[in-house]
């Protein structure tokens, strides 16, 4: 299939199935090539995916970019691995924020704890948190990497290596590690002796905002903890659907 890109530079058509049988490294070393500098990783930094991609991208471009949505509400071991992260790569880690007043006024009218009432106000909190600040910060980019993993929930079974994102505007959007396992994560953080959150330690497999995450049992599922009183399984904050499921997540 072939995927082209016209909301900005001119580029060649891509062929995704060609890429699709490709490595995370050779991936990654295609998307530096065809966007660097216009190229960043979106890092949430609470799960081991994102801290992988920050260290291969590094090995493959030291000038590689890294961002995070920074929400107001994530654990205090995330902000510290931030710092971590600066130190051991010697970047800067770009933060996008979500717009105050915006967030200002859920607060006034829905209360600080708003999520735990309703799916919709949940989706709403992840909306101004997270989905409005990324797609106004991928307006300078024309690539992006995320750590989306297709074993992680139903939602991300089918997903790519390559894709347009057309929900941020169209950008390319990279997934290389879309066909690694977990077991295949870790043993690339041990190999490498990356920095991960230490909640991960703890029992928290994912680690998201505070408020809307908790440690799962030994074996349950990495996301089980991630907006546990919905009891769906499946739930996400909106920054990786398609177009058909933008409606189920209210944006």
């Amino acid at each position: 299939m072939l995927l082209k890109q016209s909301h900005k530079r001119e580029l060649p058509s891509i062929d995704s199935d060609a890429l699709e049988r490709q490595s995370a490294e050779q991936i990654l070393t295609w998307g530096i090539k065809n966007f660097h500098p216009r190229l960043a990783l979106s890092a949430s930094f609470g799960a081991p995916e994102g801290m992988v991609l920050i260290d291969m991208m590094h090995r493959l471009e030291p000038t590689s970019r890294i961002f995070v949505l920074d929400t107001g509400r994530l654990h205090p071991a995330t902000l510290d691995l931030i710092d971590r992260i600066r130190d051991r790569y010697g970047k800067s880690v770009e933060v996008v924020m979500p717009h105050g007043p915006d967030v200002q006024a859920m607060l006034n009218e829905k209360g600080m704890n708003l999520f735990y009432e309703s799916v919709e106000n949940r989706k709403m909190c992840c909306r101004l948190r997270k989905v409005e600040p990324m797609r106004r910060f991928v307006t300078e980019l024309d690539a992006y990497v995320s750590g989306l993993r297709r074993d992680q929930n139903v939602n991300r079974l089918n997903t790519p290596k390559v894709e347009l994102d057309v929900a941020n505007g169209g950008l390319m959007k990279l997934n290389p590690l879309a066909d690694w396992g977990r077991d295949q994560v870790m043993d690339y953080v041990k190999r490498h002796q990356v920095p991960t959150n230490r909640l991960h330690r703890e029992g928290f497999p994912s680690v998201g905002c505070e408020p809307c995450t908790r440690a799962v049992a030994p074996g349950a599922p990495e996301r089980s903890g991630r907006w546990w009183w919905e009891e769906d399984g499946s739930e996400e904050c909106g920054l990786h659907v398609s177009d058909e499921q933008e409606g189920g997540l209210g944006i």
